[in-house]
């Protein structure tokens, strides 16, 4: 790996379908160890049940919502909370806020889009 800065460009963001947007910020074959993207939900979404074959964390930014996450019920999430969600448990946040859920997603090892499962 080798030092540098990475500015991600806003125009690659994509919706995905499971309902929210994605910018990937890190994702990179020669930093396997993790992956980092910014995930946006729009007011009054919530993300389809899926899992991960990956560990992931949500480091929420802006916005509030409730986010399932296995057997725990339902949590409000707001700024500054971080959710830890171990590889293949499902599940999903809704943006229960008037304004845009902002979060990072930060995947060990780095998300790759096999890893990804659809649970609804």
């Amino acid at each position: 790996m080798q030092q540098r800065v990475v500015r991600p460009d806003s125009a690659s963001e994509l919706l995905t379908p499971e309902g929210c947007f994605i910018l990937e910020s890190w994702n990179d074959e020669s930093d396997p160890s993790v992956s980092i993207s910014r995930a946006r939900v729009e007011p009054g979404v919530t993300t389809e049940l899926h899992s991960l074959e990956v560990d992931e964390r949500y480091v929420i930014v802006s916005g509030t919502g409730d986010v399932e996450v296995g057997d725990l019920p339902p949590k409000r999430v707001g700024p500054g909370d971080v959710v830890v969600i171990p590889a293949s448990t499902p599940q999903r946040i809704a943006n229960n806020g008037g304004d845009d859920l902002v979060f990072y997603c930060v995947c060990s090892p780095r998300f790759r889009p096999d890893a990804y499962r659809a649970l609804e």
